[in-house]
């Protein structure tokens, strides 16, 4: 009997202190928040001028017809017309909100303070990550919210979003956080956070609040089209703040540029370059003369730490990248050679234009080899290929002519350049088959290639032979 009271005194105790510890993070209402912030969230409309030309005839002339201009009716001016959300980060009437929102408008309009319509103007806008920053144009004061710290926010927990679904303004919601760090390839810097809380069409570039009423989001998309399926993305209040802080500044981002082209690291690749696990950031290319190249950044390099950050993922560096000053000097660790180096690089400013541009050639066709090891079949790299491809003036290797079902390489494509192999550059085709015949009679039986895809972007890859 003693015993039976004992547990059931332990069980008492359990339940009570579980209900202590968990009862202050579930609230009874939303109400109270809601109506704290609502003040605070705006709505944005917007209206853009579209020119067209009306076409009595039932079909359409030709580009550069001198009928066109001749029977074609008079430009027309018609007016679209868009909606979405923004909150007040300054009582002056400071308004965040996404990009997409206001891009292209000619007049911006935001319904603050008891729905009072005002005229508002862009401070600054970034499409790199889907921000930006608007003036209200009045001397009215406004009630202001505040940043949170979006790392603190954790998988669970409550959130709370407001904004303008559907131009129905007001509109609260409310769910949990689901993700975090989602990639949905939307933009170049990804780090979205994922709930369930309902978001909709005119919800974009509303707040997403934490219980104790701070943004630490920035509500941007959704899956799907027709409406909210309980998945909903968000941008990061704390990679959110140092864009808004550079476009209220300057009107415009300056982000850190390091001129090379990444990939994952795979477990093959890992293995190849004798890593311990697949991590860091693998180097494809350098572009000349950019930040990595005057560093000594080559091709083929890991990037294990940035400026005093692991890079654990590839994904991660080119966000902490970005975000570190222009002209700073970092330290960067790399892996080469089976060993760690430490570069000083001093940061550029981001270059928008890409650095490789794709490239439709249709090479002369010289003679073919098979090579066992990899199932394909090749021809050798020519002058020809070389400059109708824009590749660098002293790339060798061999082109890609036939890939078997059952080659290990299976998922490259036809006129693919392998040009390197175990770090070695490939000349001929004897070069390559002996590289692999060697790989071969290894333990791991792993090699290690590089190749420009049918983009003209170089690669590494790792390769697991038979």
């Amino acid at each position: 009997m003693r015993c039976i009271s004992k547990y059931l005194i332990l069980i008492i105790f359990s339940f009570g202190f579980f209900n202590k510890g968990y009862s202050n993070e579930i609230p009874g209402s939303f109400a109270d928040l809601a109506e704290k912030l609502m003040p605070s969230v705006v709505n944005i409309s917007t209206t853009t001028t579209i020119t067209t030309k009306s076409n009595p005839f039932p079909f359409q002339f030709p580009p550069g017809s001198p009928f066109k201009d001749m029977f074609e009716g008079t430009p027309q001016e018609r007016q679209t017309s868009a909606l979405g959300s923004g909150f007040i980060i300054d009582e002056n009437g400071i308004v965040i909100t996404n990009n997409h929102v206001i891009k292209g408008a000619d007049d911006i309009y935001v319904k603050a303070n008891g729905d009072k319509d005002y005229k508002a103007t862009i401070i600054g806008a970034d499409p790199l990550s889907d921000i930006a920053v608007l003036k209200i144009d009045t001397k009215d004061k406004f009630k202001p919210v505040k940043f949170g710290d979006s790392d603190k926010a954790r998988i669970g927990d409550w959130v709370v979003a407001i904004g303008n679904p559907f131009g129905l303004g007001g509109t609260v919601t409310a769910g949990i956080i689901s993700a975090r760090n989602r990639s949905i390839g939307l933009s170049r810097y990804e780090d979205y956070i994922q709930t369930d809380a309902s978001i909709n069409q005119g919800n974009s570039g509303g707040p997403l609040f934490n219980l104790n009423g701070d943004v630490i989001g920035i509500n941007t998309a959704i899956l799907g089209q027709s409406g909210s399926i309980g998945i909903g993305f968000a941008i990061p209040s704390n990679s959110a703040q140092k864009v808004i802080d550079q476009l209220i500044k300057f009107g415009e981002t300056k982000r850190g540029w390091l001129g090379v082209r990444i990939q994952v690291v795979t477990e093959e690749i890992a293995d190849s370059l004798k890593l311990d696990k697949p991590r860091g950031a693998l180097v494809a290319s350098v572009a000349k003369g950019s930040p990595s190249d005057k560093g000594g950044i080559k091709d083929g390099d890991v990037i294990l730490e940035f400026d005093g950050k692991l890079i654990n993922e590839m994904k991660e560096l080119p966000k902490i990248v970005a975000e570190t000053s222009v002209g700073k000097k970092v330290k960067v660790k790399i892996w080469r050679n089976n060993k760690e180096f430490t570069k000083e690089i001093i940061l550029g400013r981001l270059e928008t234009s890409d650095d490789f541009v794709a490239q439709d050639t249709k090479p002369k066709l010289p003679k073919e080899s098979y090579i066992e090891g990899l199932k394909i079949r090749v021809r050798l790299l020519t002058k020809e290929d070389v400059q109708q491809r824009k590749l660098p003036s002293n790339t060798t290797g061999v082109v890609i002519t036939e890939i078997d079902q059952n080659s290990p390489i299976n998922y490259l494509k036809v006129n693919n350049i392998i040009v390197e192999a175990q770090k070695k550059k490939i000349k001929t085709i004897g070069e390559l088959n002996n590289l692999i015949k060697i790989a071969q009679r290894k333990t791991d039986k792993n090699i290690l290639i590089a190749i420009f895809n049918n983009q003209n972007q170089k690669r590494y890859i790792g390769v697991k032979l038979d």
